[in-house]
């Protein structure tokens, strides 16, 4: 199959901000044992040039995908070979587990194997750096420079994961490490002295990945203890039988958690992907039937309840702050001003807000960090980490939902009531899929059309300014992001995903009302439609 050999060969997988992320083959552009021990040779040569020997060691994680533990394995085998400790989870852990790991360990470097929401098919390699974050661009290209130099299969130096546990090169993390984890996320409720009701019917998913113990174990030990996981996605299953794209975002991955919600009566459901770094949820309406939060929904939610409960118990620290994506809903910012909370804007991609709060903590100011989103459902309420943590947010959110039911209101109560103070604002995300070297070339075409042609509007709404970040905006690295701001409309934003082979477009809509946001987004989509099909 000519067309398989070119699409499996025509590339290397590239490493970059985000590692690497593939469909599970052979070949140079896929994931296999091949690939995974390149990149970690590649890594352990930046972590020799870059760490004195006393301080070489790399804190390893791995969630319940196909070939993750094996992954993980490989990589410790090259870690320990080039005078690299490597610290591994005993049993599979989140991502934000290996980002705490690693700043507690005080490890050069920490990896989780993953390939997060994707489809079973794919597996992936996350990097983050000795500050926890996910690793910086520029950190990022020094490793992929390292791999290069490398031959695919003479240069990988490797010592077999028995021998390496033996000698000490190798090491389980200690439970220690896991329960101060749990420990740290319960430090993040900001209930205070408020009375509330946790005996509220959750049903928990965690789509057959690594969210079962941490949140389980979290919300048990808080005094939630009311809770059905979901039978069919409680055990770590990288086949993912009853939801083949899970991922908390779409319909289809909370589709069987709904239908044990109705089944159970249940006033909230949960759902974690399989790294456990996002989260989804549901609620009933005022007619009994579950509906389906956004990301940028929950996260509004979440940013008011905590900026409310940090007033009232007097906990707002001196200089508040709040980060966010450039394509997270803008309503945050109006939200977090009303409590005199400042808004910090990142690139797409947690990282970012990540290396934010890492500069906060330079300042001497990290307590100033108080939440932090991204819309697509990553959420982060401490600096204990530096990546999102569906743990927390988990936990957050069952705070968040007890705390006003108590009170008689519903989460979609609080919505309608942010929108009447804040004026409503409708947000849509639409992918489009590109595969292959033949979809990887259209995408750059696309994009380039979009930054060339000089669109005076979308959907009748008038273009004011077209935000390019590749030119680098506001002291932001340069990334390939086009922002048009729309005339009293709100905006769209057209970015190529950075880990799958997808063009994302996310729209914005201010109106009055909800209806009125759904007449102009439909036309301002119509035309996306019709300049990225032709």
């Amino acid at each position: 199959d000519e067309a398989e050999i070119k699409s499996r060969f025509y590339t290397t997988l590239t490493f970059g901000t985000a590692g690497l992320r593939g469909i599970m083959a052979l070949g140079t552009n896929r994931m296999n044992v091949y690939i995974v021990a390149r990149a970690s040779q590649g890594l352990s040569n930046y972590v020799i040039n870059h760490f004195p020997v006393e301080k070489r060691s790399i804190a390893i994680s791995y969630d319940s995908r196909i070939k993750s533990d094996v992954f993980a394995k490989i990589a410790a085998e090259v870690f320990a070979a080039n005078g690299i400790k490597a610290y591994v989870f005993k049993e599979l852990m989140p991502v934000p587990c290996v980002s705490y790991a690693t700043r507690t360990l005080h490890c050069a470097a920490g990896i989780m194997v993953t390939a997060s929401h994707n489809p079973s098919k794919y597996n992936g390699y996350k990097v983050y750096g000795a500050d926890g974050c996910q690793m910086t661009t520029a950190a990022a290209n020094e490793v992929l420079g390292e791999i290069e130099k490398l031959d695919l299969f003479a240069d990988s130096k490797r010592i077999a994961f028995e021998e390496g546990l033996k000698a000490g090169s190798i090491a389980w993390i200690p439970d220690e490490v896991y329960t101060a984890f749990v420990e740290e996320v319960k430090k993040q409720s900001v209930l205070g002295d408020a009375e509330i009701n946790k005996d509220v019917a959750i049903v928990y998913t965690p789509l057959n990945g690594a969210g079962l113990k941490p949140v389980m174990r979290t919300l048990k030990e808080t005094g939630y203890t009311n809770i059905t996981v979901v039978k069919e996605q409680e055990q770590p299953d990288g086949n993912f039988p009853t939801c083949p794209y899970p991922n908390p975002e779409i319909h289809e991955a909370m589709a069987l958690g709904m239908e044990y919600a109705a089944k159970y009566n249940a006033d909230l459901l949960l759902a974690t992907d399989p790294d456990s770094d996002r989260v989804g949820i549901a609620v009933k309406d005022k007619e009994g039937k579950y509906q389906l939060l956004t990301g940028n929904q929950t996260g509004m939610l979440l940013t008011d309840y905590v900026c409310a409960r940090r007033t009232e118990n007097g906990a707002m620290p001196k200089d508040p702050v709040v980060i966010k994506t450039i394509v997270t809903t803008d309503m945050v910012e109006q939200i977090a001003s009303h409590y005199g909370v400042r808004t910090v804007n990142v690139l797409t991609g947690f990282k970012y807000i990540g290396e934010q709060i890492g500069l906060l903590e330079k300042q001497g100011q990290a307590n100033s960090y108080i939440f932090g989103f991204e819309e697509s459902y990553g959420y982060l309420s401490g600096s204990y980490v530096r990546d999102k943590d569906a743990v927390d947010a988990a936990f957050l959110i069952c705070e968040m939902f007890c705390y006003y039911k108590t009170r008689g209101i519903s989460l979609l109560d609080k919505l309608d009531e942010l929108y009447k103070r804040h004026g409503y604002c409708l947000n849509t995300l639409y992918s489009y899929q590109f595969e292959g070297a033949a979809g990887f070339a259209k995408m750059k075409e696309i994009m380039k059309d979009f930054q060339t042609a000089g669109i005076t509007e979308f959907g009748g709404c008038k273009v004011e300014t077209l935000l390019d970040y590749n030119t680098g905006i506001d002291g932001l690295p340069k990334e390939n992001v086009l922002k048009f701001l729309l005339e009293g409309h709100g905006s769209v934003v057209v970015r190529p995903s950075g880990t799958e082979p997808k063009l994302k477009t996310y729209v914005t809509v201010s109106a009055p009302d909800k209806a009125a946001a759904e007449v102009i987004e439909k036309k301002i989509v119509a035309d996306l439609k019709k300049r990225i099909n032709g």
